[in-house]
């Protein structure tokens, strides 16, 4: 991908070529995450009872959010847009089955398919408009919880300064976030956790 698509008007092809030109080195960050996401899990796992649910990842990357409900759940599935960061996800983690997919538009699976279903820092990245079909889509193939891993308090230095080379709407979303998912869900969380990370719970 040229790399002409990051300076485009077109967000979802900028989109396509930073993940795709990180996708070789982001499985370092990973180890940095994982603190992060260990935290958050057991967090998780005081709302909600994960034992034997099935779990679908939106934006999954390189699965490593994902791999957080090997454990418990008895089927986790991850998609992306990212051919590239697929190729990593799959060589780390077996137990997964990686598809390629866009978030805006999981018409390819029907109504009601997952007991869960879960994205880690891919919300933030939209503006708000596709943050509302990505959560319609999300809803609607969950049968129940809804769960996102993003930011949440303060944001830190390096954090925000990646954040501006993508590009991305998180100033907006640690904004209005709850807001919009009240306006979908009937039954919404929010709970920190470290790192200046945290989780959104709806529930249909």
């Amino acid at each position: 991908m040229s790399i002409l698509n990051y300076f485009s008007k077109d967000p979802d092809k900028r989109a396509g070529f930073i993940f795709d030109f990180i996708a070789p080195v982001y499985g370092l960050v990973d180890g940095v995450l994982e603190s992060g996401y260990k935290s958050s899990i057991h967090l998780l796992n005081a709302e909600i009872d994960l034992n034997n649910m099935s779990v679908l990842d939106i934006g999954t990357g390189t699965g490593a959010w994902a791999a957080m409900f090997l454990k418990q759940s008895n089927s986790v599935q991850g998609i992306d847009f990212s051919q590239k960061m697929l190729a990593v996800s799959e060589k780390k983690h077996p137990g997964i089955n990686f598809s390629i997919g866009n978030a805006e538009d999981l018409s390819e699976i029907a109504d009601n398919s997952f007991d869960l279903v879960t994205a880690s820092y891919v919300i933030h990245g939209v503006t708000a408009d596709k943050r509302a079909k990505i959560l319609s889509e999300m809803k609607r193939v969950s049968k129940k919880h809804v769960v996102i891993h993003d930011f949440v308090g303060r944001t830190p230095l390096f954090t925000r300064f990646l954040e501006f080379m993508e590009r991305s709407d998180y100033k907006d979303f640690k904004k209005n976030f709850c807001k919009e998912l009240q306006i979908m869900f009937p039954e919404t969380k929010k709970i920190r956790s470290v790192q200046g990370s945290g989780l959104y719970l709806a529930t249909k």
